[in-house]
């Protein structure tokens, strides 16, 4: 049955999908508008450092305050209404909860929510792709040895890239490339939270209007959540990455199957099969008009001459060759989509996205001369960005993952884009985060091959 007619099933049995929500911002709160138009879907509790917050997101969204009068998670299961507190542990502790959605934004708190979630025998959706990033397929292989899901979001770029990955492979084509679009110049990745708005094209003044949290939009901006969704999905898929970082070469939504073909055939990949940002700009600045800034694509490849013949008999745009072509998806809709991921997770036992090797990584590196004392304030900020690199030479120079920059001491000297390490901070070694980020390193230390690296995470 579809996951639809399965949710109906479930309202006519009184049998919900319960669900606890950690963090309801804005990723949150747009979940949160969806859950009361899908069927079969309890929302137990939220759990949330202001629960007056939380309230007043509920009531943008178009929540009564009924809905919300439980005193407890006991008296929400029974009444079918939601309880709202700060308490994250007796959330993904109740026996009656069967998915916890992690919607923090914060990637060290995203880990200890997940391993509690995974010893209470809880189905983890993890929003907070941060936290995927640095320590994603260790959190996989250990939701398989406590035997639930642990699953990327869809509506949030990986998820759906992964999904375009998996339609192509299941279709029997080879994938050459996939990725996501995005705004990018070179100078973008010095951007600050005072430059974003410019770069963004508002004011400060409309940025306050909309109450748009500078930081965060400038994690997209200079090229650090790029970065961390194409480290997801190169950990999910297998695909590798780019020796030095993102190229973003611009394209059209058109353009994009001449782009994506190996070098050798006129793109820009060092080899098929890796992830890559195709950017809305052109490297002098104009906008390039049907751009993919906000959607997700794949690129496949014909490898017979009858599978290219269909491709020109069915009118596919492809590249001159006439043997890639490339499949998308131009917007995506975020938080409003996540109930596929609860739906998939909870009634298929299917992630929608999950951690099979470790490709890929993000590290932190320099926007500005850094010079011992000072403090690093992660993605976003005034300090650094992030960096993709494959695993192995992030590895091999000790480099310091951005999830993990934050609140962080520099106490050497490091320029200006240099990528920063474990022995240029001083680490709180304390955290959990930091902890099984250690652990998934010293995992893989012994994996020389790619087949090695992911029978690591499935094992």
């Amino acid at each position: 049955m579809s996951l639809h007619t399965q949710l109906l099933q479930r309202a006519a049995d009184h049998q919900p999908i319960r669900v606890g929500l950690i963090g309801a911002g804005k990723f949150g709160s747009m979940y949160l508008a969806q859950i009361p138009r899908t069927p079969g879907v309890h929302l137990v509790g939220i759990a949330d450092l202001s629960p007056d917050g939380a309230r007043t997101n509920l009531a943008r969204v178009g929540w009564k305050p009924e809905q919300t009068t439980a005193t407890s998670l006991e008296d929400a299961i029974k009444q079918g209404t939601t309880h709202i507190s700060e308490d994250w542990r007796a959330l993904v502790a109740h026996p009656a909860i069967d998915v916890i959605v992690e919607c923090t934004g914060h990637p060290i708190a995203a880990v200890d929510h997940c391993l509690e979630a995974f010893a209470n025998g809880k189905h983890v959706v993890n929003v907070t792709v941060e936290a995927d990033a640095f320590c994603g397929p260790l959190l996989a292989r250990k939701a398989k040895q406590a035997g639930v899901i642990y699953s990327l979001a869809f509506g949030d770029q990986p998820a759906l890239i992964c999904d375009l990955v998996d339609w192509a492979r299941t279709c029997g084509f080879p994938v050459v490339a996939a990725g996501r679009g995005h705004k990018w110049l070179p100078h973008f990745c010095e951007s600050t939270p005072l430059t974003v708005w410019g770069y963004y094209g508002l004011t400060p003044e409309q940025a306050q209007r909309g109450g748009l949290n500078p930081k965060m939009f400038n994690s997209f901006l200079d090229g650090s959540k790029p970065s961390i969704e194409s480290t997801a999905v190169a950990n999910a898929t297998g695909l590798t990455v780019p020796s030095n970082g993102l190229l973003y070469p611009p394209a059209s939504v058109e353009d994009i199957p001449f782009v994506t073909r190996p070098i050798s055939e006129g793109g820009v990949l060092e080899r098929k099969g890796m992830v890559e940002v195709i950017s809305s700009l052109e490297t002098n600045g104009r906008k390039i008009p049907y751009d993919i800034r906000m959607g997700v694509w794949v690129t496949v490849e014909a490898e017979t001459e009858y599978i290219k013949n269909c491709f020109e008999e069915y009118n596919a745009h492809t590249d001159p060759s006439g043997r890639y072509f490339t499949l998308y998806k131009r917007w995506h809709l975020i938080g409003l989509e996540v109930g596929m991921s609860v739906a998939s997770v909870a009634l298929r036992g299917e992630a929608t996205g999950v951690a099979t090797c470790w490709n890929a990584d993000v590290v932190a590196t320099a926007k500005k001369d850094l010079v011992p004392g000072d403090m690093l304030d992660g993605e976003g900020g005034y300090t650094v960005w992030g960096k993709l690199l494959p695993a192995d030479k992030s590895a091999a120079i000790g480099g310091l993952p951005l999830g993990l920059a934050h609140d962080v001491k520099v106490t050497r000297a490091v320029r200006k884009g240099q990528s920063l390490t474990w022995a240029d901070v001083a680490m709180d070694t304390g955290t959990h985060a930091y902890k099984i980020r250690k652990e998934m390193e010293a995992m893989f230390a012994h994996s020389s091959t790619a087949l090695e690296k992911r029978s690591a995470v499935l094992a």
